[in-house]
């Protein structure tokens, strides 16, 4: 049994094991559910109002760009807010779906390789000031700002930790960041200049690029995985009645977190009771009011990124959408193109929220309304096939998914076989060494023998000359004399 053992834990050298291929299913699949659709369904509209919200910025002219700051500020949930609650939700499916087949400090493993990769391209943003940031600061602060893809890496790593605590305990602490974090982030403002600790503090939490801060976005990794939970034991009973207590779970609290959010913050801010420096999202106020048709006072407070209202109508409306979409699309086993179109982008999402940056600068301020309606259509459309044909024709080798895919499984080997990899690998290099040493030996060895030989030559000329030059010498002695004898 032990020999049985010892064989099974054996496995490919590490770079033979990233050189075999992926299966298409796990590029796709990776993170998602495979059983309830409308998850990734809600993931691809998302992720396609991202890209339109991105592009449509860059493209539409002056003359038009207000109107996208009016969709923004009324629309952002079906956006970036909408895609870190589900990324963070989706956190469970990764975590659940290997409960007993791999080895706990593994699926740790694969989830911190995933999130610690998102977060290396959310630092390669803010270096490169794709992050919105209000600031600048030097080298190295220049690296940290809460942009979506540090947070969003961030939130992978904190759901898993928040796993660990009971539903109540979440939930609790999750509204309690809600609550506190106005105070705390006012406090830190004003004195974030007479005293170093604050000044840590407020940059640590807030940071220069303050899109999804600390707090109170920290929150969500405790709630959303709370929803999570529920999500995925509908998901393994796989039953019609566990599915309607679920789309009534999530449909009633949905409406709960609405009101509570609106309640509490329908309160107008402005720029001359918010700073814009701490609330990066007031400063599509100044967009809308672009425009001579009417003017905006203030944005409701439920409205603007960050505060304790739009927190808690994220989370209410987030819900929402997943019940809707999940009575459609699993309840009813609702399914066409659209759907499965929408499923697709939600399986790619994270390649297309990096990919679709690339072409922001095509057409800047250059297009009126419904130039750029068309073209937001049309880009997306050219978006998913792109993405198709890299998936189906190159293997998909090379995109986000992939690379996360390749990380997780470097996660997926144990402890225990990672140490006999380097035991090996440690081998080869001594072998390697040693048998370096012993050439370098012997080429010095064979140079100082040439060297010998060498010596042994010039002295055997040198006593060859001097024995010339000595009999040369005796017979001209003795020449000379017979010389005289003849004489």
């Amino acid at each position: 049994m032990a020999a049985e053992a010892e064989v099974d834990l054996e496995s490919p050298p590490l770079f033979d094991y990233l050189r075999q291929a992926i299966p298409m299913d796990e590029l796709l699949d990776y993170a998602s559910p495979k059983r309830i659709r409308s998850i990734d369904f809600v993931k691809g509209f998302a992720i396609i109002m991202i890209m339109m919200a991105h592009i449509s910025e860059a493209w539409l002219d002056r003359d038009w760009v207000f109107v996208y700051a009016i969709l923004f500020c009324g629309l952002d949930i079906l956006g970036p807010s909408l895609f870190v609650f589900l990324s963070a939700l989706s956190v469970i499916f990764s975590i659940k779906n290997k409960e007993g087949i791999l080895p706990k400090k593994v699926i740790r493993n694969r989830v911190f390789s995933r999130g610690c990769t998102i977060m290396f391209i959310g630092v390669i943003m803010n270096l490169l000031g794709l992050n919105q940031a209000v600031y600048r600061p030097p080298f190295p602060l220049v690296l940290w700002g809460w942009n979506i893809l540090m947070f969003l890496g961030f939130s992978q790593i904190a759901s898993y930790y928040a796993l660990k605590l009971k539903k109540t305990y979440r939930a609790i602490i999750g509204v309690i960041i809600i609550l506190v974090t106005p105070g705390l982030r006012e406090f830190l403002f004003i004195y974030k200049d007479a005293n170093m600790l604050i000044w840590i503090l407020h940059f640590f939490i807030t940071s220069p690029a303050p899109q999804l801060t600390l707090f109170p976005w920290l929150s969500i990794c405790f709630i959303s995985t709370i929803f999570g939970e529920y999500l995925y034991a509908s998901m393994i009973k796989g039953t019609k009645q566990d599915y309607t207590v679920l789309f009534r779970i999530f449909l009633i609290w949905g409406i709960i977190l609405v009101a509570i959010g609106v309640s509490i913050g329908l309160q107008l801010r402005n720029f001359d009771n918010m700073d814009v420096t701490e609330y990066v999202h007031l400063n599509l106020l100044a967009i809308m009011n672009q425009q001579d048709y009417y003017h905006f006072k203030g944005i409701p407070e439920f409205l603007i990124r960050g505060t304790a209202g739009n927190m808690f109508y994220n989370l209410g409306a987030g819900l929402l959408i997943i019940a809707i979409s999940f009575y459609f699309i699993d309840l009813k086993n609702g399914d066409n193109k659209f759907i499965r179109m929408l499923i697709y982008y939600g399986k790619i999402s994270l390649s297309l929220f990096l990919i679709h940056l690339m072409f922001a600068a095509l057409f800047v301020r250059q297009l009126n309304i419904i130039v750029c309606l068309i073209a937001l259509f049309a880009f997306c459309g050219f978006m998913g096939f792109f993405m198709y044909i890299w998936n189906s024709y190159a293997k998909g080798i090379g995109s986000p998914e992939w690379i996360m895919v390749q990380f997780s499984r470097v996660g997926a080997k144990t402890g225990q076989q990672f140490k006999r990899e380097l035991r090996k690998t440690e081998l080869m290099i001594r072998s390697f060494t040693h048998m370096i040493a012993i050439r370098r030996k012997t080429k010095l060895e064979k140079m100082e023998d040439f060297l010998e030989e060498e010596k042994k030559k010039r002295l055997k000329k040198i006593q060859k000359k001097e024995r010339k030059r000595k009999i040369k010498a005796v017979h001209k002695q003795m020449g000379f004399e017979e010389g005289k004898e003849a004489d």
